[in-house]
């Protein structure tokens, strides 16, 4: 599985998913579809979005990945999980066909969650890209939009060592005269989305050109922002196709982001005294951010659980961390993850200074325990670091 191995159960094309929707009998051309890509921030958007339409009535499939605590987080109607009846009669129906076409988990999954969505008869599924875009095998859907959220330099190994390169991967998603939605603005890779799009005679609608109402979301980080720009340029392409959204459902949805789709991990509060927060942003982009807001939070002292996975590259993320925090090194409990020494060691080059422990809760409960009520607990590094405290 590319969730708890990494690099080696990744596929490099369409092959496979194209076949298993063929044996399926095509469930992904049985729904209407909004299919979002980005190296951050197509989680929460997807969530957003999701959140959204069902203030306004809509039977709202979501699919989305990784999960944090149960596989079932991936597949979701209107926010409830897929029933383990489904997820197990699927499996055991179709065993034979996944071994002997050696599906990756990834494919399988997403079979499994267009065949829910078919049968379920859902009125739009807002599906996120898993890695990548054009050879992801969520690439099998036509949508009615696409959205790409923004582009940074991670998971490279596979899309490129450049923004240019990467955006030109997730750009895949483009699909001939379905109208597309660019969240942010970056010189490196404009020309590719507007190339891209022209050339699919795409109508390119640039979220950043817009000056949006201010609204509320029950999603508090500061990054959130330019989510909830992409959003609501979303929905006005969504309206223009049809869809009845109205002001109050925008509003409505982006304030009960959680309480309808389910969403965790995104600067969330786990605990007010000490103030205890966790956060899934483990690559540059999405970790400078988060740092940003902790730079902006009040807080005696600050105490940072931290651990990441084997392939980071530490270069790009430790200089992003502060120096004055006490660190908690850990390792989550994945094959995919990173010796908690060695990532103190490499930390130590930065002066960020801490102590190993042998589990992630093991860190957080030394962090509790050193923690005044006026300090900060920040958890955070890789989802499964969070996974493993919420």
């Amino acid at each position: 599985m590319y969730q708890r191995q990494g690099a080696r159960a990744y596929k490099v094309n369409l092959d496979n998913i194209e076949l298993l929707m063929d044996y399926l009998e095509h469930p992904e051309k049985q729904f209407k579809s909004v299919h979002i890509a980005g190296t951050n921030g197509k989680g929460s958007t997807s969530h957003m979005l999701a959140s959204v339409m069902q203030e306004a009535g809509y039977n709202i499939g979501l699919y989305t990945s990784p999960h944090l605590k149960d596989f079932r987080e991936r597949i979701r109607i209107n926010g409830d999980l897929a029933s383990k009846q489904f997820v197990m009669g699927f499996v055991k129906k179709h065993k034979a066909f996944f071994e002997k076409h050696q599906l990756s988990f990834f494919e399988m999954t997403v079979g499994m969650a267009f065949s829910y969505f078919a049968q379920k008869k859902v009125d739009l599924a807002i599906v996120e890209v898993g890695l990548g875009g054009r050879l992801d095998a969520t690439n099998i859907l036509t949508p009615v939009l696409s959205i790409i959220t923004n582009i940074g330099l991670d998971h490279t190994e596979f899309l490129g060592n450049t923004l240019a390169a990467i955006a030109t991967e997730k750009a895949g998603i483009i699909k001939p005269e379905v109208p597309v939605v660019i969240g942010e603005y970056q010189p490196e890779t404009v020309t590719v989305f507007e190339t891209l799009s022209r050339k699919q005679k795409a109508p390119l609608h640039k979220a950043y050109n817009f000056d949006l109402m201010p609204m509320n979301s029950d999603l508090k980080g500061d990054y959130q922002q330019l989510n909830k720009r992409t959003v609501q340029v979303a929905i006005s392409v969504l309206q223009g196709l049809g869809y009845a959204v109205g002001i109050q459902h925008i509003a409505m949805g982006l304030n009960k982001v959680t309480k309808n789709t389910g969403l965790l991990g995104r600067w969330q509060i786990i605990q007010e005294k000490p103030l205890l927060i966790a956060d899934t942003a483990h690559n540059k982009e999405g970790l400078q951010l988060v740092m940003d807001q902790i730079a902006n939070t009040a807080f005696s002292k600050l105490h940072l659980v931290f651990g990441v996975v084997k392939e980071k590259d530490l270069s790009s993320i430790l200089p992003l961390l502060p120096t004055y925090a006490s660190y908690y090194f850990c390792a989550p409990d994945v094959p995919r993850a990173m010796d908690a020494q060695h990532l103190m060691q490499q930390a130590q080059s930065y002066h960020l200074k801490g102590e190993t422990y042998p589990s992630v809760k093991d860190a957080l409960t030394a962090a509790q325990k050193a923690a005044s009520e006026t300090d900060m607990i920040f958890v955070g590094g890789s989802t499964f670091v969070v996974a493993e405290i919420i």
